[in-house]
């Protein structure tokens, strides 16, 4: 029965929550157009984002623009708490002498990013390699038309990680992980000095006292998110390429550099970008939800918890 008050009466307990609450609300408003970029970038043509999306809409319904949303969601909440968890840490581990009160420096805040980033990929990258297995099924299916006793069609994320599991075992499950560390580590690096900066640039000042408005946090937050995108999309190309390899294909990358060789040999660089569009917008949308939500959601949980404490004290 007291759990719960106990739990958000801790630091940590209100940051997971709001990490939860934050992470959440950006799977949910940008996943059709996280969707849109990964069938972009596994295509073999240069075809247009709507083109792609009026045949994913006109062939399997508005539905299949959220295949896959499942095991995102559902790893969100520990995902993302754990993020703010290890940048908060990592932040300041980097600035000894900061008093508690001030906030980490530019530096500090940089280099707990890209520790962050490459921390966090251990659990992000099972999690992205069962989405993009799901987001292109169809796809896999057409290739599997002429072997029809091969044809698998996975019902959720549980179904694709046994499938995967059972295949290539635990190895498997981690393909890509090298090139989501490459790529996680330099955008998360980005992707919070971005956010820090901008939001004092917005709301000077609010960096100490955290009182920045609704509309900064949204717009720090989208700016963050296109940022840490644009230093890293050429990998994230790569990762989705080499992680939507399945069983139903031949093998046609042996590596990160054979996936960028082969990549740019047969499309030329264009391909490094395709669908940069679709996640910049993406990312703008996304992002903004999570700081903002983040934002909010912990300093509701922080005067609920004030109050709560405070009422408990009077008793």
């Amino acid at each position: 029965m007291d759990f719960w008050p106990e739990f958000l009466a801790n630091s940590w307990g209100r940051e997971f929550v709001a990490g939860g609450i934050g992470g959440m609300a950006g799977v949910v408003s940008g996943y059709p157009l996280d969707t849109l970029r990964v069938w972009q970038q596994s295509s073999p043509s240069g075809s247009s984002a709507f083109s792609i999306l009026r045949n994913i809409v006109s062939a399997q319904g508005p539905t299949a623009l959220y295949r896959g949303m499942a095991a995102p969601l559902a790893s969100v909440t520990f995902q993302n708490a754990m993020v703010f968890q290890i940048y908060a840490i990592l932040s300041r581990a980097f600035d000894s002498s900061l008093s508690p009160k001030d906030p980490p420096s530019y530096k500090g805040v940089a280099l707990g990013g890209f520790g962050t980033g490459a921390i966090q990929s251990l659990i992000l990258s099972p999690v992205e390699l069962i989405k993009i297995r799901l987001q292109l099924q169809t796809n896999d299916q057409s290739h599997a038309k002429s072997k029809p006793h091969k044809l698998q069609s996975h019902k959720g994320p549980v179904d694709v990680a046994k499938s995967i599991m059972k295949a290539e075992g635990l190895r498997g499950l981690y393909r890509g992980l090298t090139i989501t560390v490459l790529r996680d580590a330099p955008s998360h690096c980005f992707y919070f000095w971005t956010y820090e900066y901008m939001r004092e640039k917005l709301h000077p000042g609010c960096r100490s006292t955290g009182q920045e408005s609704l509309q900064t946090m949204l717009m720090a937050g989208g700016l963050a998110g296109v940022a840490s995108w644009v230093c890293c999309y050429p990998l994230d190309v790569v990762k989705t390429r080499l992680q939507a390899e399945t069983s139903y294909r031949p093998q046609k990358y042996y590596g990160i550099v054979d996936c960028f060789r082969k990549s740019v040999k047969e499309d030329g660089y264009g391909v490094l970008w395709r669908g940069l569009g679709t996640a910049v917008a993406r990312a703008f949308l996304v992002n903004g939800a999570i700081f903002a939500a983040y934002e909010v959601a912990l300093r509701c949980l922080i005067s609920n918890g004030s109050e709560t404490i405070q009422t408990e004290s009077a008793i």
